[in-house]
């Protein structure tokens, strides 16, 4: 996986915390520099850290799997890409949450961030050094962050017009890699 790929994949896992940062902006009337902040670091941390432990599981069970990682990647990258632009076509108006309490902002990034646990299991078929996964997880999150705290600027200001477009394009590029991905593993690419 080169670098145009993980940023790829970086962008396309933190569309949903985008979109539920573009929800918290909407339910923000008085917005501030720290609402931003705290939703950034909340969404991005949760980002980077779930992929670890994804790699951490995966690696544990990598010897037994290898044969058919690709298709793991594929399917696991297809159905959380699937369920993004899902999503985005849903008619159910989420609901907004002005609270930026401690035990409302771990819930929302612990439920945005479980797609990032599952590609992290995937970067233990596809990460070839740890100096990779390193960059893989800190790109991610630190995407993720700047998303996140622009998101909620954008929910302020523009109200949720950008949310499903978000997710689509979030959930497309998911698919597109796990098809790159599959290929790569079958020698077609």
């Amino acid at each position: 996986m080169g670098i145009i790929e993980l940023l790829l994949l970086a962008v396309g896992l933190s569309m949903d915390a985008f979109a539920v940062s573009v929800c918290k902006g909407l339910a923000t009337p008085k917005l501030k520099w720290r609402h931003m902040l705290i939703t950034g670091a909340w969404f991005g941390g949760f980002q980077a850290l779930m992929p670890l432990i994804g790699y951490i599981l995966g690696s544990t069970f990598a010897s037994y799997i290898t044969a058919i990682d690709h298709w793991i990647a594929f399917i696991l990258l297809s159905i959380i890409g699937g369920n993004m632009i899902k999503e985005a076509f849903s008619e159910d108006d989420e609901e907004h949450n002005d609270s930026f309490a401690i035990k409302t902002m771990l819930i929302m990034a612990v439920a945005t961030s479980i797609d990032a646990l599952a590609v992290g299991i995937t970067f233990a078929f596809l990460i070839e050094s740890i100096a990779h996964l390193i960059f893989a997880i800190l790109s991610i999150g630190c995407i993720t962050f700047a998303l996140s705290a622009v998101g909620v600027k954008v929910g302020n200001v523009f109200g949720s017009k950008y949310q499903s477009k978000a997710e689509f394009a979030g959930g497309l590029i998911l698919i597109l890699l796990g098809v790159k991905i599959l290929l790569e593993g079958l020698g077609i690419m």
